[in-house]
């Protein structure tokens, strides 16, 4: 009998810090209607996450996966980098 995973949480948001060696600190970015208002209202989040390439940098937009915990705040890796920061949007 196989057991399969369940599909695991995929988010895109920005790195906004790099706390220490390998560990990067992802702002998520939701956009909700007000329930009363009516108003489209910013959420944001930030999500600890494991970059074992060093990779990422302050300002790329990247791609986190949610995995097993890899210390106290650590339940988050990197799955890509989407978009360098001195990269050109075109």
């Amino acid at each position: 009998m196989t057991e399969s995973r369940g599909t695991r949480k995929v988010r895109k948001g920005v790195v906004v810090s790099r706390s220490g060696d390998k560990s990067i600190v992802v702002q998520t970015e939701r956009r909700l209607r007000h329930p009363l208002f009516g108003k489209v209202v910013r959420q944001f989040k930030k999500f600890h996450a494991h970059d074992e390439r060093n990779a990422a940098k302050v300002g790329d937009r990247v791609v986190i996966t949610e995995c097993r915990p890899l210390s106290k705040l650590k339940r988050w890796r990197l799955v890509e980098v989407t978009t360098a920061e001195g990269a050109p949007q075109g």
